[in-house]
């Protein structure tokens, strides 16, 4: 098994999603419109359930949050792991890692059959391989790695312990 060669610790991932949320909290300032949070199952429902506790100190507005279930491979089936009004609503997608963009394009599919008010992305983990033309609205650490590599966010019993390249 390849060693894992770790880009960011416990309290370095820690601090990245409570940049994140900073960032989060000041754009929707003036904003009163409820927050859906969507995590990408599994990681990244992970890092949206930790923002979320995180953004409760920051902004008043309503919150939900919910997991997203896709194949990253083939994502044709993309379900939701509850049904969400989305009309009117700040939405914000939330994975552990973007390679190159397809998972946030598909996540998109659900989303766009409402009328939200906004759509933001956001990735703990961003490579630089972007074959989508989707950009995440926030990033926590954005890597140059080759095509070969592979990054993982390794959580354990619900926390983030940190993200590793194999």
């Amino acid at each position: 098994m390849p060693e894992k060669r770790y880009i960011l610790n416990q309290h370095q991932a820690a601090q990245k999603i409570h940049r994140m949320t900073l960032e989060l909290a000041e754009n929707l300032s003036g904003n009163d419109a409820p927050v859906v949070l969507i995590g990408i199952r599994n990681s990244g429902t992970t890092v949206a359930e930790k923002l979320g506790k995180l953004l409760q100190q920051y902004i008043t507005n309503s919150m939900q949050i919910v997991s997203m279930q896709l194949d990253k491979d083939h994502p044709t089936d993309v379900v939701l792991s509850e049904q969400v009004e989305l009309n009117g609503k700040n939405i914000v997608i939330i994975d552990d890692v973007s390679n190159s963009g397809r998972t946030l394009v598909y996540a998109l599919k659900p989303i766009l059959e409402g009328h939200p008010k906004s759509i933001q992305t956001m990735v703990l983990v961003e490579r630089m391989h972007q074959l989508f033309p989707v950009k995440p609205d926030y990033v926590g650490l954005s890597l140059a790695t080759t095509k070969e590599d592979h990054i993982q966010v390794e959580v354990v019993n619900g926390e983030i312990v940190g993200a590793y390249v194999i």
